[in-house]
């Protein structure tokens, strides 16, 4: 159960959430806050429902039960307009990427700014090439279709397209998956510079122990349906449940230094 908080202080609050497929419950009564300026990595053991957390979060995926509060509104009573203004102030960036294949990184980019703004395509070329720029990527990416691109260089067309809006949170669905592991070491960097430099939140699923390590503030664990501890770290790591003993105890935590923060 998380403790409650100012809620000037939480920029994401759940409350008795309920999501299922037909029978099948995958959360039920799940209660989670997401401080403002923070990066929280949410894990958990295969099934346990990360991905179907952050789509209802973002409203992919309409809860069964419980409340979702994202900056004090309720998702739930928002007018389709109210909605659609809110959804200008997150950021998602999908496992896979999820790139328009037939466009090159620059329109990528730019399609939240045509689906929200009016602006001439001058300016929208300017914008397009400063989140490309800011996600790491050279000017001459932006012409590029993603195809041309590597694993890292996608995920970062992906992260730029994500910004495109000015967010002032990031939902981040494994964002290091598939990458080697000084491509993943370099996208947590960025992670953690664009967080702290433009006051970002960041809602990050991962399994990645090395980004848990490298880049969150607060580790939140999904098991038995619920949120079974949400902590820093250290803490988490402690923390009496049986997968969390195995994940945070192995060897692969031991490599990443887990069991020595």
């Amino acid at each position: 159960m998380e403790n409650d908080q100012a809620t000037n202080d939480i920029a994401i609050r759940v409350r008795g959430l309920k999501t299922a497929f037909g029978t099948h419950v995958v959360h039920d009564g799940l209660d989670l806050d997401v401080r403002q300026g923070e990066i929280l990595g949410v894990v958990g053991g295969s099934g346990t429902g990360k991905s179907v957390l952050l789509r209802a979060i973002v409203g992919l995926l309409n809860p069964a039960e419980g409340t979702i509060e994202i900056a004090g509104r309720n998702r739930a009573e928002l007018s389709d307009e109210e909605d659609r203004l809110s959804r200008r102030e997150w950021g998602v960036l999908f496992q896979d990427g999820a790139l328009f294949t037939s466009l090159t990184v620059a329109q990528n980019v730019q399609v939240p700014l045509r689906e929200h703004f009016h602006m001439s395509q001058d300016l929208m070329d300017d914008l397009a090439l400063s989140k490309i720029s800011m996600a790491g990527l050279p000017f001459d990416a932006a012409a590029k279709f993603p195809s041309g691109l590597s694993g890292g260089m996608r995920k970062r067309a992906a992260l730029a397209r994500s910004l495109a809006l000015d967010p002032s949170i990031l939902f981040l669905d494994e964002p290091t998956a598939g990458l080697d592991p000084i491509s993943a070491s370099a996208f947590d960097a960025l992670v953690r510079e664009l967080s702290r430099s433009l006051g970002l939140t960041v809602f990050l699923v991962t399994h990645d122990l090395d980004t848990l390590a490298r880049v969150c503030d607060r580790v939140a664990v999904l098991g038995d349906k619920k949120i079974l501890v949400n902590a820093p770290l250290r803490e988490v790591r402690n923390f009496d449940h049986p997968w969390v003993k195995e994940y945070f105890g192995g060897p692969r935590a031991r490599a990443a230094g887990i069991d020595e923060s």
